[in-house]
């Protein structure tokens, strides 16, 4: 049996008109519409063109109907310039990554969600608060990716050909998706990340979580989490000069822009001193980069220690894969950039924050 709606979601997933599908797979464009809409099931020859043109096993069609995430539900960053087709198939993929957590959550005990709703205090005081709920005090911010997953997050990556999508979160029954774009900076990637759980905190599903006004909420609780406004007032001067920017944001581990904005924000920095600085970081080379950064980015825990568990019992990503109806490919995607070992030289602050609650067991 074929469920028709997953052959709407792997063609959406690989970013396919229903004509494009139609011409790679040699299938008449009604018969597709019939196919995707229950009206009709394909033959099985007709359903194995289907398959290889969308390069998914044949398996994967006959499983059970996959939720996809509601669009109204999902915090986009820049929606309004990313195209329908780059948002269609991160949602798909989106369905995909909640199918592999639904599995590894069968097999293993994930750490409970403890993601506080904070819709009504502003950016400063939610950042705060859940600063304050997670005993991070004012020293600056531990491994994003483990800080989240401690904390019930199920961290994905966003597919790579699809770059221009920057990140996303949503609730889905309950537990809290974030997918991350892993082609950016290690700086970027933590600010991403801070920014996702500002739009779970702030905006969750009783709030907007769309628009210039949810960003900007967003953007605004990703700063103050990332660099507390007491830690920032205790390390940076007034009127601080660029060089002095520049060795400061690695306390943090944040970008040097966004360090900049955050002294503004504090009123560290006069509009001109903020104008000026960020005039010469572009020079510099930091609006598209970050020169000196932290090079390796900040990785997952939780699916680095649920596949090494798999291993020792002879189960590799290829045979979850198969068992999942996908392609190595798509294993490797969702997986990208997340499953590598965490940064060295972490503090001790950082290692017990991130690992608390991480025990997994089979």
């Amino acid at each position: 049996m074929v469920t028709p709606s997953r052959i709407a979601l792997a063609r959406r997933r690989r970013g396919l008109t229903l004509a494009e599908l139609s011409g790679r797979a040699g299938v008449s464009l009604q018969s597709l519409s019939n196919y995707e809409t229950g009206r009709t099931s394909p033959r099985r020859d007709t359903m194995g063109k289907i398959a290889s043109a969308l390069d998914f096993p044949p398996s994967f069609f006959e499983g059970p109907a996959l939720d996809e995430f509601p669009s109204e539900g999902i915090s986009w960053r820049a929606r309004s310039k990313t195209s329908a087709r780059a948002l269609d198939a991160a949602r798909a993929a989106g369905a995909l990554g909640a199918m592999l957590y639904d599995w590894i959550d069968e097999r293993f005990r994930l750490p409970g969600v403890d993601i506080p709703s904070l819709g009504k205090p502003d950016p400063e005081t939610a950042a705060g608060m859940v600063r304050t709920r997670w005993d991070l005090g004012e020293a600056p911010a531990p491994n994003m990716v483990h800080l989240l997953e401690a904390h019930g997050v199920r961290v994905f990556s966003l597919d790579p050909d699809y770059a221009e999508v920057d990140a996303f979160a949503v609730w889905r029954d309950g537990v809290p998706f974030v997918f991350l774009n892993t082609l950016k900076s290690a700086e970027r990637g933590r600010f991403d990340a801070a920014h996702e759980l500002g739009h779970l905190v702030l905006h969750g599903s009783e709030h907007a979580c769309s628009g210039p006004e949810a960003e900007r909420q967003a953007n605004d609780f990703a700063s103050a989490f990332l660099m507390p406004r007491a830690s920032v007032f205790g390390h940076m001067p007034s009127g601080a000069h660029v060089d002095q920017i520049i060795k400061g944001k690695r306390i943090w581990n944040v970008s040097a822009m966004a360090l900049t904005y955050r002294m503004h924000d504090l009123g560290l920095l006069t509009d001109w001193q903020y104008r000026s600085t960020c005039a010469e970081l572009s020079r510099l080379g930091y609006r598209s980069d970050e020169p000196e950064g932290m090079g390796q980015r900040e990785t997952s825990q939780v699916l680095t220690k649920v596949f090494a568990a798999l291993r020792t019992k002879h189960i590799r990503p290829p045979d979850v894969a198969a068992e999942l109806g996908l392609t190595n490919e798509e294993m490797n995607r969702l997986l990208f950039g997340l499953t590598l070992t965490s940064l060295p030289g972490g503090s001790q602050q950082e290692n017990s924050a991130s690992q608390r609650n991480l025990s997994l067991v089979p």
